[in-house]
């Protein structure tokens, strides 16, 4: 269980809460990750920081996103507390299926930038994807806790190969990306959404 939680708790649009998850880098449960990180950076340039009020290192279930969106902050997380819809959607759809928040890291297929300053969002490209996917094992290895990945939209999809390579009895569950632009096109994405997250839900509650 993460024991700074309830210390973190606040939407990320505070300064005081994103200042706080700052202050919580070099917790214990995500120091090892934050080293991940650096090398990322050393990589590939920008890469938004694990957030410190999710398990870290302890999590037993991986939800794989996308990559960043645009936007040049020089502090950001990869959180269900940023103020996007994406993220509200998260906190949503897992408190729904009952996955405890210590359960879990956030993360995305390709986690660096690829956005130009000023430039709208867009989707990976091919090689962009292939070079996020090749950075997965180090994340994995770091995650011996892991009980279920759950694979949020179709690029991160891609890394279900990856993840077999990588962790072969890990049980991988594939949904929509919960962006409310994909979840708002029809009724049966939440619907997926939902039942993916009690599939998921379920897996964890097996004894270990």
């Amino acid at each position: 269980m993460n024991a700074l939680a309830p210390r973190l708790r606040g939407t990320l649009a505070d300064p005081d809460v994103l200042a706080g998850r700052a202050a919580a880098r070099g917790a214990p449960h995500v120091a090892a990750l934050g080293g991940y990180v650096a090398g990322l950076r050393a990589r590939h340039g920008a890469v938004p920081d694990v957030d410190p009020a999710d398990g870290g290192t302890g999590a037993r279930l991986l939800l794989l996103l996308e990559t960043p969106g645009p936007g040049a902050a020089p502090l950001r997380f990869v959180s269900r507390d940023n103020p996007t819809g994406t993220a509200a959607n998260i906190r949503r759809f897992t408190a729904e299926a009952g996955i405890a928040r210590a359960d879990t890291l956030i993360w995305n297929a390709v986690p660096w930038v690829i956005h130009a300053p000023g430039a709208r969002n867009r989707a990976p490209r091919r090689g962009e994807v292939a070079a996020g996917l090749a950075e997965l094992p180090g994340l994995l290895a770091l995650l011996p806790d892991l009980a279920v990945a759950v694979l949020a939209g179709r690029v991160a999809a891609a890394a279900g190969p990856a993840l077999a390579r990588a962790r072969p009895a890990l049980p991988v569950v594939e949904m929509p990306h919960p962006s409310p632009t994909i979840v708002c096109t029809a009724p049966a994405i939440a619907a997926r959404i939902r039942a993916a997250l009690r599939t998921a839900a379920d897996l964890l509650a097996r004894p270990a």
